[in-house]
């Protein structure tokens, strides 16, 4: 089947506060498309706020599909992701509709459309020894370390992106292999669609900065610190260590409520923490192929990606 007879559906990406659903929601009212969420922090559920989850009101004029899926307790993986979007995608599709997949969690866009390396399941005996060892020495010494077996991950990574560093190390211990390399050397099963991938990137990449700082600002006065308090009372199993708790945000909200600083360095450290996510963001969406990129910061931002996704359903 050659890429013209293959249903369509579309990617609409781009970093955190670059008014992506804004965007989708505008798309949903004027297009035939469902809306598919691809952010690994709206899976949780109860965790609104912090993770700019739309609001009741906006999911009912545009309901997302794979938003409040798992308590905060539980993992939810790239895999998991896959699984889950191929199946909605197959139902949409079915329905006559168009499968539109808009969030900033680019690992999963990329497992979706490449398929999934072969990488070891988590070790907790190895992470472990990580651990220790980054207690001892401290993260930015790991992330040297990483560098010298992976320099690709490492280049990606900041010292303090303690997760990612953490998962690149087991996986080069585990198996004698970078994380890179067995990326590379995975064989992703192609995703039967025609595909238009948009990115909303900013021109401007300071306006985007002063974008997150006010939305996080707006998220503290939205009473975020009480929802955080209201997880730890209704799941108190959780802790620093928790996925969940390792969106950003939330990590800074924890060490806030346990006393290492006051609320101004709170907000400090979040909107630090939100702007090192959007660079990331913009690392991956720069190495993707095949993007039509759009200003995040046009004013007609709505009507251009609209007119760019009409031009793709009349192939």
């Amino acid at each position: 089947m050659n890429q013209t007879q293959l249903p369509p559906a579309i990617f609409l990406m781009g970093p955190t506060a670059s008014g992506k659903t804004g965007t989708a929601v505008d798309l949903y009212s004027k297009l035939p498309v469902e809306l598919i969420s691809v952010d690994s922090a709206l899976v949780y559920q109860d965790m609104n706020i912090g993770t700019a989850k739309p609001d009741a009101e906006t999911l009912a004029i545009a309901p997302h599909h794979l938003i409040d899926v798992i308590p905060p307790t539980e993992v939810y993986s790239a895999a998991n992701f896959r699984n889950d979007a191929l199946r909605l995608m197959a139902d949409i599709t079915a329905r006559g509709k168009v499968p539109l997949l808009v969030g900033g969690t680019m690992l999963y866009f990329k497992a979706l459309q490449g398929g999934l390396s072969n990488l070891p399941e988590a070790n907790a005996e190895v992470r472990q020894g990580i651990e220790h060892e980054a207690a001892t020495l401290g993260w930015p010494a790991m992330h040297a370390k990483l560098a010298d077996v992976d320099p690709e991950t490492a280049a990606r990574l900041q010292p303090n992106d303690v997760q990612r560093i953490e998962r690149a190390l087991e996986v080069y211990r585990l198996t004698g292999q970078s994380m890179t390399a067995l990326h590379q050397a995975s064989v992703g099963e192609a995703l039967p669609y025609r595909l238009l991938k948009i990115a909303l990137v900013p021109s401007d990449r300071k306006v985007l900065h002063e974008r997150i700082a006010l939305r996080f600002e707006q998220m503290l006065a939205d009473g975020f610190i009480d929802e955080v308090k209201a997880l730890l009372k209704k799941y108190p199993e959780l802790n620093s260590d928790s996925t969940s708790m390792r969106c950003v945000g939330y990590r800074q909200a924890l060490e806030y409520l346990a006393g290492h600083y006051d609320e101004n360095e709170l907000r400090d450290r979040g909107i630090f923490a939100t702007r090192q996510l959007a660079k990331r963001q913009l690392t991956w969406l720069r190495s993707m192929d095949d993007v039509v990129a759009i200003d995040c910061l046009n004013p007609n931002l709505h009507a251009l990606v609209a007119a760019e996704i009409n031009r793709f359903m009349q192939v």
